[in-house]
């Protein structure tokens, strides 16, 4: 990967596109930033109202819609692109659906000689991550999805809110599908060094065990919570999407609970899930295997197996 021009590809200009630009921009997380959509037209327009405010940003991106050869020198393509689940649709069928869409884009991108990371914003974005995967035949450390870098901070926040302590001295973890078999594995919970529970214990009456498990539910809960009341969710993602990057482009080797395939980690294989992984510029330099009570292995384990069962499901003809 090149350090002189930091170039990203994002395919899907939609809401969730284009809160990832946007924060881009903000940021200053890249130097080029190309935006591919089906919809050129749309790609155009979005490019425009980014390149409008690049004097206001003080970053000197170059901002402009492209084609999916564009992708050949990307040091990342980020796919926020997808179709939307028909009423009566099953799970499955829009699974299937949606390869179609990524076959259309993969193929091109690598096509292109495009040899760098793909992240992976769509949902179920555990198994858009699989496919991607399957569809390019890159290495699994070079495909990465969002995951559960989402949940976390969230989770986060709420901590943080919880025990009035800044959430960037929280280290809690959602792992898992991102979707309704998450978990928080509270045995790995701590405030600065403390365990969590520990302080729960130690605290009693006002800050407890079931305080825990009522924040859990709110994180497992907090997409609905803002679909119902505003229809999508994009902000919060997008700015997930742009702290994996920062952490590839800057190779950090930062911790984060993306969607990665497991080969002998925690006695799965052959499986997108999210767990925290060190990222940097080779995309998942490593996963770390979290020791795991019992029956945090058995959570984890039926949200693999969930996963599993559905990409299995799914026909790549």
């Amino acid at each position: 990967m090149k350090n002189d021009n930091r170039k990203v590809a994002l395919v899907g200009t939609g809401f969730v596109g284009m809160s990832y630009a946007y924060a881009m921009l903000n940021q200053n997380a890249c130097d080029e930033l190309v935006l591919i959509d089906i919809d050129r037209k749309k790609a155009e327009g979005e490019a425009m109202d980014l390149n409008h405010g690049l004097a206001f940003s003080g970053s000197h991106m170059k901002i402009y819609a492209g084609a999916y050869e564009d992708c050949k020198d990307a040091d990342i393509v980020a796919i926020s692109a997808g179709v939307s689940q028909k009423p009566g649709e099953s799970r499955l069928d829009l699974l299937q659906r949606n390869t179609e869409v990524f076959r259309s884009i993969i193929d091109p991108v690598v096509s292109s000689g495009f040899q760098g990371v793909f992240l992976i914003a769509t949902n179920p974005v555990d198994i858009m991550a699989h496919i991607t995967q399957k569809l390019s035949g890159f290495d699994r450390k070079h495909v990465i999805g969002t995951g559960t870098t989402l949940d976390t901070a969230r989770l986060r926040y709420m901590l943080g809110e919880y025990f009035q302590v800044d959430p960037r001295n929280v280290h809690a973890y959602v792992m898992g599908e991102h979707g309704d078999s998450e978990f928080v594995p509270w045995s790995q919970a701590l405030i600065a060094t403390k365990p969590v529970l520990q302080i729960c214990r130690e605290n009693g009456g006002n800050q407890n065990c079931e305080g825990m498990e009522r924040i859990s539910k709110d994180v497992k809960n907090a997409a609905q919570k803002i679909i119902e009341a505003k229809k999508s969710t994009y902000y919060g993602i997008g700015m997930a999407m742009v702290r994996i990057t920062k952490a590839i482009l800057g190779n950090e080797s930062s911790v984060l609970t993306v969607s990665a395939m497991l080969d002998g980690e925690y006695g799965r294989h052959d499986v997108y899930v999210g767990v925290p992984c060190i990222v940097n510029r080779n995309g998942i330099e490593r996963i770390i295997s979290l020791s795991l009570t019992k029956e945090e292995s058995d959570l984890f384990n039926h949200s693999c197996d969930l996963l599993q069962q559905t990409y299995q499901g799914i026909q790549f003809g």
